[in-house]
């Protein structure tokens, strides 16, 4: 997902594997062989061969944008138990004659919904893409249409919370508190909601279209749902395209900390630009000036929240808005407004910038299911938390004890699978900016040795989290992302592309 989106044992596997086996071939002379046991029926087919019922998405939407239902198993280990619906969305490619497949579609997450994509004014898709591809949006199990999970969360739950001794034992019973919510909410479908059967669901939607093969666009969470499929599915991979990658040796407790390793380095690097720009920004004519102008902002809101921009913010609001640092001049500009707002001494309104709103708490759930089902390597001893959230403070003090802090996956029923091992030799065009606050260009680069037949594309220089198909986006990159999904040639390397504004 884009900055400021909030849109962050197998089966299946075996069916692929058994579709795929060679024929044995019987020379004439050869003795008879007695007949040997009828072909295992198909448990999947009710899914694969299923019927669909296309309408119109929305009366707002073009009447060409259609939407239906997918039918699929909760358990896939059981696939003659409960079922759910998958919602999913449909753009026809432009020209029949040169349309060349499916191009399926993922925003990220986990939680967040995909099924407008095709239609979302915020991707800019190129009419070559548009022309070739039927473009194809879905809801992820849990999430927008598709079964989506609530746990009644409130907005003080849904909200982030640093490690602080003396609140450690308050924030270990809301962790607690928030993973039983989420079992008497959904306690059945909790150990199912993970990426591999998200990745299976994939699997029958393509199937369902008719398709020997997908291709795929996934952008942030969504790019480890792509390299899940192409581990679980390799022979019905077609073009994927990864867009600020995940690094899937660390899901997901390791990927929270690479965030904060990652902010500490944006940091510095600001801390020298804003220092070159003193008599523009005021912000300090060294480093380290401009280091101490930030932390004396975050001391004096702790003191008492700062009152900016119609928010009351306080010194954690600051560091948890680690994201700005990853854009040069937008977070100059805000620290300087900061600075001046804190000069005025204007009282703030009570509470804080960082609570989520009231209301639907669909994506968090959704985004904690699969958090905490997807892997059995978060620990479960809130000790644990304490001792790594107080090295991480030490280490990394911008960020560290946000991402080290107790989570409800310490008391999350594991997941009904091991996580998936990406492993395998898929070609994959992964595209990555170099100051991404959410997937580190580190993360990119594992997802890059993991996918061993991949290129990678990075952007130097380029901020801020996904690179393609946006407004105002990166026209090298694009040209690149374009040419490999309508050719299927991957660059005959990996590419470097230069952000184009000056920094």
């Amino acid at each position: 997902m884009r900055d400021g989106n909030t849109r962050t044992p197998f089966l299946a596997a075996a069916l692929a594997t058994a579709a795929a086996s060679a024929l044995v071939v019987v020379t004439a002379c050869a003795a008879p062989e007695r007949p040997g046991p009828a072909p295992a029926k198909d448990p999947l087919r009710r899914y694969t061969q299923q019927s669909l019922h296309w309408k119109r998405c929305a009366e707002k939407e073009p009447a060409a944008f259609r939407c239906t239902t997918v039918e699929v198993p909760l358990d896939y280990r059981d696939p003659g138990g409960r079922t759910i619906g998958i919602a999913i969305s449909r753009l026809r490619a432009g020209s029949a004659k040169d349309r060349h497949g499916v191009l399926l579609l993922n925003p990220g997450g986990p939680g967040a919904p995909g099924l407008d994509l095709p239609v979302d004014p915020l991707m800019k898709f190129p009419a070559e893409v548009k022309r070739r591809f039927d473009l194809v949006g879905f809801d992820a199990r849990g999430t927008g249409r598709s079964a989506p999970v609530s746990c009644g969360l409130t907005a003080e739950e849904q909200a982030d919370h640093p490690y602080r001794a003396e609140t450690f034992a308050e924030d270990v019973d809301r962790a607690r508190t928030i993973a039983a919510k989420c079992r008497a909410a959904a306690g059945d479908e909790l150990p199912r909601l993970t990426t591999r059967n998200s990745a299976r669901d994939m699997d029958v939607i393509r199937a369902v279209l008719g398709e020997k093969k997908i291709s795929y666009l996934g952008y942030s969470y969504g790019t480890y749902l792509g390299a899940v499929y192409t581990q679980l599915f390799p022979r019905r991979v077609d073009r994927v395209v990864l867009d600020s990658a995940t690094d899937p040796t660390r899901i997901y407790r390791g990927m929270f900390q690479d965030m904060a390793k990652a902010a500490e380095r944006a940091f510095t690097r600001w801390t020298g630009w804003a220092a070159r720009r003193h008599t523009t920004y005021g912000l300090g004519g060294t480093p380290a000036e401009v280091r101490r102008t930030f932390w004396d902002l975050v001391a004096r809101a702790d003191r008492e929240p700062i009152a900016f921009e119609g928010q009351s913010l306080t010194g954690d609001d600051l560091r948890a808005d680690n994201g700005m640092f990853f854009h040069l001049r937008t977070a100059a500009e805000r620290i300087a407004g900061l600075k001046r707002a804190a000069g005025t001494g204007n009282p703030a309104r009570s509470g804080t910038a960082g609570a989520a709103e009231e209301g639907d708490d669909t994506y968090v759930s959704a985004a904690w299911s699969y958090l905490c089902a997807d892997t059995r390597t978060w620990p479960h001893d809130p000790e644990r938390y304490r001792r790594e959230a107080i090295r991480d403070t030490a280490r990394y003090p911008l960020y560290g004890d946000f991402a080290s802090a107790i989570t409800p996956c310490a008391f999350w029923k594991p997941g009904s699978e091991p996580q998936t091992t990406v492993d395998n030799g898929t070609g994959a065009l992964i595209v990555q900016n170099e100051w991404d606050p959410q997937t580190p260009i580190f993360a990119g680069r594992a997802m890059h040795r993991a996918l061993r037949g991949s290129r990678m594309l990075t952007v130097a220089d380029g901020e801020g989290h996904g690179v393609l198909y946006a407004p105002g986006g990166d026209s090298c990159a694009d040209t690149a992302a374009t040419a490999y999904l309508t050719t299927g040639r991957l660059p005959a390397e990996d590419v470097t592309c230069r952000a184009g504004a000056e920094r």
